[in-house]
């Protein structure tokens, strides 16, 4: 089995809870700059072009990062994706997510961090709405946080390591994050799991 990524947000999901969950499987990086992911091989596991992808069983992949950490889950036997009555407000935190908290999230991370990469300066339109929407939506998370270790239940599952995505670029990306404490608290939380923290597979130094 083996999980393709690299080190970008979707990815960083995927990675964390295949550590976590010591899941038994090869990382594979794709290198995006020289375009591994447009590849014939690679577009025959992932028509889109994207990581994170997992490949299983005879020839089998599965993209999308939030179903690869529910079928990882499923596959160690772990109760990180739960199949009992927290499943529905699990789901409902995950489709929350991708429709406002990390949607928000993941475009000032392009603006921010990613654009100045390839010379390019975010564009001020997009940073002024995304920080407005990111504000809105993390009143609501930080307003469900006041009172729980974890987003669900108070323990730990793919909606903790879904919603914080983004979090760890916080500073680097310039997440108008710092008036919510309790996702700050949430966050530092999570931080103490190894996996989370480090969910990346070193790279070769240059000389070795």
């Amino acid at each position: 089995m083996k999980l393709f990524y690299c080190e970008t947000l979707n990815p960083r999901k995927a990675c964390a809870a295949a550590r976590y969950l010591n899941a038994d499987l090869e990382f594979v990086r794709v290198d995006l700059a020289n375009g591994e992911q447009r590849t014939p091989e690679f577009l025959a596991l992932n028509p889109n072009g994207k990581v994170p992808v997992l490949q299983y069983g005879d020839g089998q992949s599965l993209w999308e990062a939030n179903a690869i950490m529910c079928f990882l889950s499923d596959m160690t036997g772990a109760d990180f994706w739960p199949k009992d009555d927290r499943q529905p407000d699990v789901m409902r935190w995950l489709s929350w997510d991708a429709s406002h908290f990390t949607l928000h999230a993941a475009t000032l991370w392009f603006e921010n961090e990613l654009r100045p990469l390839f010379g390019q300066a975010p564009d001020p339109a997009v940073v002024e709405q995304a920080e407005l929407q990111l504000r809105q939506f993390a009143q609501v998370l930080d307003s469900h946080l006041a009172h729980r270790i974890f987003v669900v239940a108070d323990r730990l599952s793919v909606a903790d390591f879904a919603l914080a995505a983004a979090l760890p670029y916080w500073r680097s990306a310039r997440l108008p994050l710092d008036d919510f404490e309790h996702i700050k608290r949430w966050h530092d939380q999570l931080n103490t799991i190894p996996a989370w923290r480090e969910p990346f597979p070193a790279r070769p130094s240059a000389g070795g």
